[in-house]
C-alpha cells in the first residue's frame, strides 16, 4: 500500500464520515476522480481513490514508464483493493469505472460495500454479449496475443473511438492529453476469455446476500461496454436480494466520468449513494 493511500485511509477514519471508494479503470489513474472526489466531499463525505499495485503517480509519469502497468491481473488488483477497503473503519460505498466498475462489484460480491456504483462496468464470467464495439475498442490489445504480457497505450484515434466518441473533436484531444495512459494488457486477456476459464479471476459473486444496493449505469453510446453488456451485468445482479437498479445516460460515451458531462453522472450515483446512508 502506498503513502498517499495509507494517508487517505487514516485521513476518512480520523473524520468519521462515512466513506466512499473510487476505483479507476484500464488506461486511467486515480487521478481520473478528483472532480468526483470533490463533488462528494461537498456533500459531506470522506472519500479515498486507491491505485492498482505498481500505479504511477501521474499520467506523464505512466506515459514514461509503460511497463509499470504491464503483468497486472484482476485477482491481484481486487486483493489491493480489499485491503484498503479492510483498513476503513467504516464500509464504503464503492464506485467504479470500467474495469473499475467490474472491480466494484467483485468487491461488493465479497460483502465489503455499503452501496455499489458499477458504470459502464466491464463483464465478468457469465456475460454473453459481445458487441462488435467492444471487439473493436478492445482489438488494440486482444489482436496481438503477445500483448498479455504487456501494457499497451491508445492512439488518440484508439481513444477517440474507445472512450471519447462522444465528445466533439477538441475535448476528445484534451482528455486523451490529461488522462489516458497505458493499460495491462493480461487484464483485458482475461476478461476476454472469462467465460471459457472455470479459474478465472473475472467473477463475481453475484448471490452474495451481503452485497448490498448497487447501481449500474450505462452510457448510451458507449463502444466499450455498450448497454447490451452492461444491461447483460444487470440482469445477473438482479437476481440478488438486494436493491439492483440500472440507468442509462442518453448521449454519453465511455469518458462520461472524467468529460465535460461528468457531473451529472457524478449526482446520479451520488443520489444513489445517499439513499443508503
Amino acid at each position: 500500500m502506498t503513502q498517499n493511500e495509507t494517508e487517505q485511509i487514516e485521513a476518512t477514519n480520523a473524520s468519521g464520515k462515512s466513506p466512499v471508494v473510487f476505483v479507476h479503470g484500464l488506461w486511467l489513474l486515480p487521478g481520473s476522480w478528483d472532480k468526483w472526489r470533490e463533488a462528494f466531499e461537498t456533500a459531506g463525505y470522506s472519500t479515498v481513490a486507491p491505485g492498482w499495485p505498481d500505479d504511477p503517480a501521474s499520467v506523464s509519469d505512466g506515459n514514461a514508464n509503460p511497463q509499470a502497468f504491464a503483468g497486472k491481473t484482476v485477482g491481484q488488483v481486487a486483493d489491493h483493493l480489499e485491503a484498503v477497503v479492510r483498513k476503513l473503519d467504516k464500509p464504503p460505498a464503492i464506485i467504479g469505472h470500467s474495469f473499475g466498475g467490474l472491480l466494484a462489484q467483485i468487491l461488493a460480491g465479497r460483502g465489503l460495500a455499503k452501496a455499489t456504483v458499477a458504470i459502464d462496468p466491464a463483464p465478468f464470467q457469465g456475460v454473453l454479449p459481445l458487441p462488435i464495439s467492444a471487439l473493436k475498442s478492445a482489438s488494440p490489445v486482444l489482436r496481438n496475443p503477445a500483448n498479455r504480457g504487456k501494457a499497451v497505450a491508445l492512439t488518440y484515434e484508439q481513444f477517440r473511438y474507445a472512450f471519447a466518441n462522444a465528445v466533439d473533436e477538441a475535448e476528445a484531444r484534451q482528455l486523451h492529453e490529461t488522462f489516458a495512459v497505458p493499460g495491462a494488457g493480461r487484464m483485458l486477456f482475461q476478461a476476454a476469455t472469462a467465460n471459457f476459464n472455470p479459474w478465472t479471476d473475472v467473477k463475481v459473486d453475484t448471490k452474495n446476500p451481503k452485497r448490498g444496493p448497487l447501481l449500474i449505469i450505462s452510457g448510451e453510446l458507449d463502444h466499450t461496454v455498450p448497454r447490451s453488456i452492461a444491461n447483460a451485468s444487470y440482469k445477473k445482479q438482479k437476481r440478488n436480494e438486494g436493491v439492483t437498479e440500472f440507468v442509462e445516460m442518453k448521449g454519453r460515451g465511455h469518458s462520461l466520468t472524467i468529460d465535460s458531462g461528468w457531473q451529472e453522472v457524478a449526482d446520479t450515483a451520488l443520489a444513489f449513494v445517499k439513499r443508503f446512508e
